[in-house]
């Protein structure tokens, strides 16, 4: 079980590089301390948003379509995967108590179903993005765009742009 990867899977990684492509820019297995000591790592997240992104494989999260029970090994694996979905559960009540939003996504999903899922919970989210987030160059077409050098912030701030050295 040391070669199961517990971050940078493919269906994740397809998942990130589809948002940034977009232009969203966001934190990457980072870890949430909430209250009551209680500490989260979601796959992506969209710390100003308050939005948690995890992409569960089939297998470890016990997907109700493709996951698949092992014949051997069943009083081992049984509870496991059990502990799993629970803890799952127990990440999503806490993220939700801390004012978080939180989207789980499933490794057989379409990429493009993925994305609009994780696009439709920044759209609640009630920060309005009018253009790349903060680090991406800013289009001088916009009316916000108040000159070269500077990009176009979370929630219409302006921030200067540092050259890279």
């Amino acid at each position: 079980m040391r070669a199961i990867r517990r971050t940078d899977t493919k269906p994740e990684v397809a998942l990130r590089r589809a948002l940034h492509h977009q232009g969203y820019r966001f934190r990457k297995d980072f870890r949430l301390d909430l209250a009551d000591g209680k500490r989260v790592r979601p796959d992506i997240a969209f710390t100003a948003r308050r939005v948690a992104v995890f992409v569960d494989g089939c297998f470890w999260h016990a997907c109700p379509e493709h996951g698949t029970k092992p014949a051997n090994n069943t009083w081992y694996w049984g509870p496991k995967l059990q502990r799993n979905v629970e803890r799952d559960r127990v990440a999503d009540a806490a993220l939700s108590a801390a004012g978080w939003d939180v989207v789980r996504v499933w490794e057989h999903e379409p990429l493009d179903a993925a994305v609009t899922a994780v696009l439709a919970a920044l759209a609640r989210s009630g920060l309005t993005r009018s253009g790349p987030e903060r680090g991406a160059p800013a289009t001088h077409d916009d009316p916000a765009c108040a000159g070269a050098g500077e990009t176009a912030g979370v929630a219409g701030q302006l921030t200067e742009e540092h050259p890279a050295g």
